[in-house]
């Protein structure tokens, strides 16, 4: 059986200082250099987002789901979800599934191709998923998720391999029931709980709760993830401080914005807001992500899935009145590689050397022409 997850102390003390988060962190056998995570996000977390989410400050990422199924093991989907090429450890993949020997299969393929922790879906809202009985489905039989984990456990342990579990708080109001599924999966071997603060019903709609995750923090002592609308240093210190969580999981908050966890890190620590980059600096990064994402899509693929990041990245940026949807507008019509990379260097340099409101609509579209 694998080492025992721990976090900062024992489950019975008191909540966590802010500045614990940005010190190590042990799960099972290995030591994670902080406690900000990259939530698993479907067409988001692939290898470069979190090679890059990693440089800027992250402790751990999970990658997208990948699924059970063995019949789509081999896809060139799955198989760019699983690459991990030049990835900082630990390596955790996150699986997803309704049959527990299967799921077990899953951990055992995956765990032959590198994996070094296995994480078990069972917080995916998403339709698709969940009429499957996937996902944060399987909340609603706890028989079905527990013969999972059950499975799960037993494939991983002889590889030393550590099983954790990302969950919600339930289906529905009327059934949050994470805090039974969490003692059971502790009391089966998972060595970290994730809590996003939202039944399934809710989807992403109204706002997390983390009494939820505050309470089955005081139940368990293998480490608890509190997940869920954390979208600034302000809003990790405070989520933290009500859970008493081991570690915070950052999402869509991320999408864009990969610094995200080197100014949370740094107001931990300080309880001083880090500066914004100035965006010569998020060039670099964004240059970076691109030439990554072509070397794992290809160039056709890469162009058009890398669009959606450029729209999130400058979405995010403090520029001129305009300016995000005129570089959208025309990124949305490129399609090679070069073409990209020339547009971004283009509009960045314009923006970093003109003065913040000075650049007008007429402007930016000149730059579009």
């Amino acid at each position: 059986m694998p080492l025992p997850g721990r976090g900062f102390a024992d489950a019975r003390d008191s909540h966590r200082t802010p500045s614990e988060l940005t010190r190590v962190m042990q799960l099972g056998p290995y030591t994670l250099p902080n406690a900000l995570f990259v939530a698993p996000m479907a067409g988001v977390t692939d290898r470069p987002f979190r090679k890059l989410c990693k440089r800027l400050g992250a402790g751990y990422a999970v990658s997208e789901m990948v699924t059970s199924r063995p019949d789509l093991q081999d896809s060139l989907k799955t198989s760019r979800r699983a690459d991990h090429s030049g990835e900082p450890g630990p390596i955790a993949v996150q699986i997803a599934g309704t049959d527990a020997a299967m799921m077990a299969d899953a951990a055992r393929y995956n765990i032959d191709r590198g994996a070094q922790i296995i994480d078990i879906n069972m917080g995916c809202p998403a339709k698709k998923v969940c009429n499957k009985w996937a996902g944060s489905a399987l909340m609603q039989d706890e028989a079905l998720a527990l013969e999972i984990v059950d499975a799960v456990v037993a494939a991983a342990a002889p590889h030393g391999v550590p099983v954790t579990l990302k969950m919600r708080t339930g289906w529905c109001a009327d059934g949050k029931n994470a805090p039974t599924i969490a003692l059971a999966a502790e009391a089966a071997g998972v060595m970290m709980l994730t809590v996003h603060g939202r039944t399934r019903e809710q989807g992403y709609k109204g706002f997390a709760e983390h009494d939820t995750v505050a309470h089955i923090k005081s139940r368990v002592k293998i480490p608890v993830v509190a997940n869920g609308d954390i979208t600034s240093p302000q809003q990790a210190r405070d989520v933290l401080q009500r859970t008493g969580a081991d570690a915070l999981m950052i999402g869509r908050a991320a999408q864009g914005r990969p610094w995200i966890f080197r100014e949370i890190a740094h107001f931990l620590a300080t309880g001083e807001e880090l500066p914004p980059p100035d965006l010569l600096e998020v060039k670099g990064w964004l240059l970076d992500h691109l030439e990554d994402h072509y070397s794992l899509y290809g160039e056709f693929t890469g162009v058009r899935s890398a669009r959606k990041h450029l729209g999130w990245y400058v979405q995010a940026l403090p520029l001129p009145a305009g300016a995000a949807a005129v570089f959208r507008s025309r990124i949305n019509t490129l399609t090679t590689a070069q073409a990209q990379l020339h547009c971004v260097r283009e509009h960045f340099d314009a923006w970093a050397s003109a003065p913040e409101q000075s650049m007008t609509r007429e402007d930016n579209w000149k730059l579009a022409a």
